[in-house]
This record gives structure tokens, C-alpha cells and sequence, in this order.
């Protein structure tokens, strides 16, 4: 899997690029809940494969499943500079979400703390195959913030990580054949 891709903004692109074997020992996620993630997952590209398809199918994952998978990435992962992502979800293509960035022991600008909760709300929006993250806010361990600074972060995460840097407000293509989303409160529904 790409750098680029595990790191950072669009949660719901990036709960779809593993297909790992679980730990036996865990202690921040749902065994069970990973578990159905990664069968959705698996169950979305064996779709990608299957002829004749005149309907798109759809499953639906709850933000408690979606937490779980992103907990169990981080860990499994030994994610370096993200140490947690979980998100909120709410009708409408709505998101509100919470990263918790370690940049410990990293050369950094004056401005940026080694270690930042960053909490965030928006909206998905999905066109032509591609998805992107509408922020309406951005707070930096309680103070509101511009985009500009989370795009430094990104920045000066992807030197660290050694890949592409890229801007918060970019354009993603959907992965494995999804072509829509639709969020409820506390749930989203994906179509493939």
C-alpha cells in the first residue's frame, strides 16, 4: 500500500487497502468488527472481478466497525506519526473526526507541537468517481485553525514517511470499483 494513502484525510478511502492477518492479541479494537471490515473489503473486490453485474451492490458499516478497522491499522501498522483516527458520522455526507499526530523526536516549525490532537468536521462530496473532504472546521488541541496549517503537517509528514506530499483539499479516486457513499447517523452506506 502507498504511503500516500494510509496516512491521512479521507477516512473512508483509507479503510479499504489492507488485507493482513489479524493479531491474536489485541486491546484497542473489536476483534469481530475488523473482522466484518475486512470481509466487506475482500467482498468488494471479488465484485470487481464478477461479470454481468447490472446492480451495484451495498454494504453498510457502522462508525464502531469503522473506528475498530482504523484502530487495528495504526497498531498493526506501527503507524509512526498518526496514533489515532476515529470519526464521527452523521446524516448527509457529514464527518466530524479526531487525528492524533506524533511528531516527537522530529525537526518541526517553531509553530507546530510535537504531539497535536487535531479535531476536525466536514463533508464528503463524491463526483466522477472521486472523493474529497469539504472542511468546514479544524481545531488544533482546542483552537480553531486554518487548512493551510494541517496541509504543513501533511507536509512535513510526507518528508518523514518519504512520500508524496499532497494537499488536504485534493481529489481521491474511489477505491475498488466503489462508486458512492451515503452517510447516516452513525453508519455509512458504501455502493460497488
Amino acid at each position: 500500500m502507498p504511503k500516500r494513502h494510509h496516512i491521512w484525510i479521507i477516512p473512508f478511502i483509507l479503510s479499504f487497502f489492507v488485507s493482513s492477518l489479524l493479531p491474536e492479541n489485541h486491546q484497542n479494537y473489536s476483534l469481530p468488527e475488523v473482522q466484518k471490515v475486512l470481509r466487506v473489503i475482500d467482498n468488494m473486490i471479488a465484485a470487481q472481478f464478477q461479470e454481468d453485474r447490472d446492480v451495484l451492490e451495498q454494504v453498510e458499516i457502522t462508525e464502531s466497525e469503522l473506528n475498530s478497522y482504523f484502530t487495528y491499522r495504526i497498531e498493526t501498522e506501527k503507524e509512526e506519526i498518526m496514533k489515532e483516527l476515529s470519526l464521527k458520522i452523521f446524516d448527509d455526507q457529514r464527518l466530524e473526526g479526531k487525528i492524533f499526530i506524533d511528531l516527537e523526536g522530529q525537526k518541526i516549525p517553531k509553530i507546530l507541537r510535537p504531539q497535536m490532537n487535531i479535531y476536525m468536521g466536514g463533508k464528503i462530496i463524491i463526483q466522477d468517481g472521486k472523493i474529497r473532504l469539504d472542511i468546514k472546521s479544524i481545531y488544533l488541541d482546542g483552537q480553531r485553525i486554518q487548512p493551510m496549517v494541517l496541509d504543513l503537517i501533511i507536509f512535513i509528514a510526507a518528508k518523514i514517511e518519504n512520500f508524496e506530499p499532497y494537499s488536504l483539499s485534493d481529489w481521491y479516486e474511489l477505491p475498488y470499483g466503489i462508486k458512492n457513499i451515503e452517510t447516516q447517523k452513525g453508519k455509512a452506506t458504501f455502493y460497488y
